[in-house]
């Protein structure tokens, strides 16, 4: 059966908007449930370490702010790019739990092995199990929604 593209009467500027509001907040959420013996306002004080190196732990609430800032940026360029570029990555996998799972990887191998390294928030090692639970919720709280919101939006068949 050939993918069809649909034409949807609704702007795909909403659509990645909603959708990057929706897993910036399930993200932040996975990420404050996943950690909860850690305070939220240091989660984000972390996020915005990454900027602002090790003052944003001795700032003051303008850093949960702009780690709040950060956090939802980023996944607004996560969900941009990948509803974008939704239509290849189904056609490879034809199903959008595989692709949410792809999605999840590529968004975790990024963030941990690119932008982490390259900013200003202090190395720490490698662990499986750690690395594993990031990569999880990063499918369900970005790939899931990603995916199975993009596959509707292009591949919608008028009934």
């Amino acid at each position: 059966m050939a993918l069809t593209i649909s034409t949807k009467r609704n702007s795909m500027l909403i659509y990645i908007i909603g959708i990057g509001l929706l897993t910036g907040t399930l993200d932040a959420l996975g990420a404050v449930v996943s950690a909860w013996n850690i305070p939220a306002d240091s989660i984000f004080r972390y996020i915005a370490s990454g900027i602002f190196g090790k003052a944003a732990f001795t700032g003051g609430d303008e850093m949960v702010v702009w780690g709040v800032l950060f956090h939802y940026a980023t996944a607004f360029a996560f969900t941009t790019i990948f509803f974008l570029l939704h239509p290849m990555f189904y056609s490879w996998f034809r199903n959008s739990v595989i692709t949410a799972i792809f999605y999840g990887i590529i968004i975790w191998a990024v963030m941990n092995l690119a932008i982490v390294p390259l900013s200003h928030i202090q190395p720490h090692p490698l662990a499986l199990i750690p690395a594993l639970k990031a990569c999880s919720i990063l499918i369900v709280c970005l790939g899931l929604p990603i995916s199975l919101i993009a596959t509707d939006y292009y591949f919608y068949k008028a009934k």
